[in-house]
């Protein structure tokens, strides 16, 4: 087998959608595993989606998700240039060759003119005029657009790595546009040209474009050229609210990787997670590294049924990545998400991210774990009664009163001394320890669940924090 060679060619409108990135990603792993190259180009031809900045935006996504590629137009490449809007000529010198061997025409119709229910809307108008005709009109400065001419009968078939052999009849083929009116190529042509000239061995895209790959085929047939190899990848589906199954789109949620990141999913789970839509490893686990799906990548593993992008099964993964992380990474990562919070959280932030690393699956849930450290207020006293630790209300003031006088001798605010002081009244009066630590933990929180117990929660907060929450609620509790 020549060396494979795989193209992910995205068009520049904004964002890289899900779909885009996992047609980016299988290209990726198929080129790798077999020791082959990974090509980047650039689909500017419809301008009028065309978004400034959008091309960064590719380049960033890629980087962000380590596919890295090995041609393309910001590092060049043998097979340049890798935009197409840059490669004008390329593509109307080749329009100029199926015009001479019959394979296109001319067509002068404006739009709106010649339509009909037949033939995708063109009713052929311009398809058998003489050479004398092209030419008047060609004098005139006539518009026109440059048309496959399809074949009126027989069929066409191709074979797709996935499916099989597809045959189509040749009458429900439309004479498809090539070459526009400013003279860019469309789509349907561009890529046809560049994948033989770029020596494109291998293509991986969506299923949408099986209705469109006879056409391919046909040209490449025109042109006398071998058509690559193709597999058309299965639909990634969302969850509707009523339990239905719709094509995945921002109703949905976070579609965008930019915006999954920006969420809080690190890149090498949303990698992982999203290699295994529509793509079975055929192991029983779940987490993979870059490399190791590089290893275990084939079309064999390609399905024909939809995947379903499950946010909940997204999360589960990216919370075994979170725990993966160094402490020390994962506090630089989600301290980002702790901007809005009061400095005094902040100022603790190392001390803080080793209490929520394993406890999070999102980064952006740290604001949530946290809220009650700043959003205190008159929580429900009943919250100090606890049957397992045996609190009651009375025991729970009880045992506030006393503990404060521990908490007030505490020189060195740290976690340790905390403890050490709770531990010390616990031990004085006989009772163990849940018994002094529940109403404490409510009364500094008003939380019954805190990611961290009693003496992490008061550390956070500070001695004078501590002691005024704690004085509050004896407060609250004398007035009642």
């Amino acid at each position: 087998m020549n060396m494979v060679r795989t193209r992910f060619a995205p068009s520049p409108t904004g964002y890289m959608h899900i779909g885009n990135l996992r047609t980016a990603l299988y290209c990726f792993l198929f080129a790798r595993h077999h020791g082959g190259k990974f090509v980047l180009r650039i689909e500017d031809t419809d301008q009028n989606r065309f978004v400034e900045g959008a091309t960064e935006v590719i380049y960033e996504t890629l980087k962000t998700a380590r596919l890295v590629h090995d041609e393309g137009p910001d590092i060049g490449g043998n097979f340049g240039p890798y935009v197409q809007s840059q490669r004008k000529e390329i593509y109307m010198q080749y329009a100029q060759k199926l015009i001479e061997s019959g394979h296109a025409y001319y067509c002068f119709c404006q739009k709106g003119e010649n339509e009909g229910d037949e033939f995708g809307g063109y009713n052929r108008h311009c398809r058998n005029l003489s050479k004398e005709e092209v030419q008047a009109n060609l004098a005139a400065g006539k518009p026109y657009v440059i048309r496959q001419k399809m074949p009126l009968d027989g069929t066409t078939t191709f074979v797709d790595e996935l499916y099989g052999a597809i045959t189509v009849e040749n009458s429900s083929l439309d004479d498809q546009i090539l070459i526009k009116s400013d003279g860019l190529p469309t789509y349907n042509f561009a890529n046809v040209v560049d994948d033989h000239l770029m020596e494109i061995t291998h293509i991986l895209r969506g299923k949408e474009y099986i209705s469109s790959t006879p056409k391919y085929q046909l040209l490449y047939e025109a042109f006398g050229w071998t058509a690559p190899k193709t597999a058309h990848l299965s639909t990634i589906m969302g969850q509707n609210e009523d339990g239905t199954i719709s094509k995945l789109s921002k109703r949905h949620g976070a579609v965008s990787f930019a915006q999954l990141v920006e969420d809080g999913y690190l890149p090498q789970a949303i990698i992982n997670y999203v290699a295994l839509l529509g793509w079975s490893p055929k192991q029983e686990r779940e987490i993979f590294s870059l490399e190791e799906l590089a290893q275990l990548f084939d079309i064999e593993g390609l399905n024909k049924t939809n995947a379903i992008f499950d946010y909940k099964k997204l999360a589960w993964m990216n919370g075994e990545y979170i725990k993966a992380l160094s402490p020390e990474d994962f506090a630089e990562k989600s301290f980002k998400y702790a901007q809005n919070m009061p400095e005094f959280i902040k100022e603790k932030w190392a001390y803080v991210a080793t209490l929520l690393q394993s406890r999070v699956n999102v980064l952006s849930e740290v604001e949530d774990k946290l809220k009650f450290l700043w959003n205190y207020g008159d929580f429900d006293l009943n919250l100090l009664i606890n049957k397992k630790n045996k609190t009651t209300l009375e025991s729970g003031a009880e045992c506030i009163t006393a503990a404060l006088e521990y908490l007030e001798k505490i020189q060195d605010w740290s976690v340790e001394n905390i403890n050490a002081a709770i531990s010390a009244y616990a031990a004085e009066k006989e009772v163990k320890i849940g018994f002094v630590m529940w109403p404490l933990r409510i009364g500094v929180t008003g939380e019954v669940v805190t990611p961290g117990g009693c003496g992490e929660m008061m550390f956070i907060l500070g001695k004078t924090e501590t002691l005024a929450r704690l004085q509050k609620t004896l407060a609250r509790f004398q007035n009642q």
